[in-house]
């Protein structure tokens, strides 16, 4: 492959901007004035110009534009709704951004088929509602479902609130069309559930975050919309309850979300970000949002509170508060989908995967090992712990590069340590690049490698990411 790094002339640039504009025109390709929205992302990576923006509008304008940058060596990043957290849509200098944001709309639904086929550059929720409107549900959820675009959800195998029954987003691809280095339009439109001709090329698109092809329409499996949600509030006393009310839950075939948030998280993040006073004191325990999704709404609200009942009487269940309306409902998710606030210094992200049984000693490991190097440090952990995925999320004062790096190790360290992943859901970007050997072995390194160089020879697709 040639060197991704590699230092290109302003005059391969020129050549390359210059095809662009002749071939695609103006109103795709803007080389002046490029607005800040495409200088980063929601990683907090130091922003860079492209050289210039593309925002094709067909599959057609992709390849001709991808085929223009791979001839002249001209380097592409790609870019969808821009709320990733690992740096994985933000440019390096000299690069070409690449925007999806107008290839929008539902394609195509197949009542019959149960599909929808979806253009990459809509956000989830439009693609959420069309399905709703047509009396299906696109189940894999995320709470930036407004912004986050289903192309950029397919690239980084994105996960959310609902995996611990539907699957992260892989499982809700059956097929796609996708673009590669060198402008070949890979059109894999399949509806089909079973389908074992040959390899399933799908998946070289599919959380490989732009690297080996861009993403330009997909086909979703959808479901049936279900009758109701049922959603309740529980004040464990500690961790042990939490896995307790979990295996109880794990029983019901209809559980759709299972989610915790530790005290911390609970008492400050919560309260000041989901516009709510948490509803019920669940002192040093834990909070578990439970969801329920189903066709009965009396029967489902029934068997919560027969449920919790049984919980109080185990004493794993301390306090409850049960939604008995749809204001109740968003209330609790407000609190749960709140996330990092604004104006707490030093504050840092991490989404790792764990076996759930260690996640609650995986953090108070990591808090007690952050507080040896920096007394004070406050970790503000939740996440979807039901299927191994913990936002533990720490702030020690300062956000200087030094001390980001030095908190990164012990926290990615500490994974490796359990046996996790140092991503679970949000992908490798550049943020987690240099810790990749923390949960992938140098031969499963060795072959990403590999299929980079046989898909994109000349190193063009965001390059600098993931390998």
């Amino acid at each position: 492959m040639s060197d991704i790094n590699r230092p290109r002339t302003v005059g391969v640039v020129n050549r390359a901007i210059e095809e662009l504009v002749a071939e695609l025109g103006d109103d795709v390709v803007t080389t002046d004035d490029i607005s800040e929205r495409y200088h980063t992302d929601w990683s907090g990576s130091s922003p860079t110009a492209p050289v210039a923006l593309v925002r094709p509008r067909t599959t057609e304008h992709v390849s001709t534009a991808l085929a223009i940058c791979d001839r002249h060596g001209q380097t592409v990043v790609t870019q969808g709704g821009l709320t990733g957290l690992a740096g994985g849509a933000v440019p390096r200098p000299g690069d070409v951004a690449l925007s999806l944001e107008r290839m929008t709309g539902v394609d195509e639904i197949d009542p019959a088929a149960a599909t929808m086929t979806v253009w990459a550059g809509t956000t989830l929720e439009a693609a959420q509602l069309a399905a709703l409107d047509a009396g299906f549900e696109l189940t894999y959820d995320l709470g930036a479902r407004g912004t986050a675009t289903v192309g950029g959800n397919v690239a980084t195998n994105a996960g959310g609130n609902r995996v611990i029954r539907y699957g992260m987003t892989r499982e809700h691809v059956l097929g796609l069309e996708g673009v590669l280095a060198d402008g070949t339009v890979v059109s894999s439109l399949n509806k089909l559930l079973k389908n074992n001709a040959g390899y399933d090329l799908k998946q070289l698109f599919i959380g490989t975050e732009g690297t080996l092809g861009v993403v330009t329409r997909i086909v979703f499996r959808l479901r049936p919309a279900p009758a109701s949600r049922t959603t309740a509030l529980l004040a464990c006393p500690d961790y042990d309850a939490v896995l307790s009310n979990l295996a109880s839950f794990r029983r019901v075939p209809h559980l759709s979300a299972f989610e915790v948030m530790w005290p911390t998280y609970y008492d400050v993040i919560a309260e000041r970000r989901g516009g709510v006073t948490p509803p019920i004191d669940i002192g040093a325990g834990r909070a578990a949002v439970v969801e329920l999704s189903g066709d009965d709404p009396d029967g489902d609200l029934g068997l919560m509170e027969s449920m919790i009942g049984q919980a109080i009487e185990q004493g794993t269940v301390t306090d409850a508060f049960l939604a008995r309306s749809a204001a109740d409902t968003e209330a609790i998710w407000a609190m749960r989908e709140a996330g990092p606030t604004d104006g707490i210094v030093g504050l840092l992200h991490f989404d790792v995967g764990l076996p759930t049984g260690d996640i609650d000693r995986f953090v108070t490991t990591v808090e007690q090992r952050l507080a040896a190097r920096w007394p004070g440090v406050v970790v503000y952990p939740f996440g979807h712990i039901a299927d191994g995925n913990v936002h533990c999320n720490p702030t020690v004062g300062s956000d200087d590069p030094e001390t980001v790096e030095q908190v990164d190790h012990v926290v990615y360290d500490t994974v490796a340590e359990f046996g996790g992943s140092v991503s679970a859901e949000h992908g490798i970007g550049t943020v987690k690049k240099p810790y990749l050997d923390r949960s992938r072995s140098a031969t499963e390194i060795a072959l990403m490698r590999r299929l980079k160089n046989a898909l994109d020879p000349n190193g063009i697709l965001n390059p600098g990411k993931v390998v």
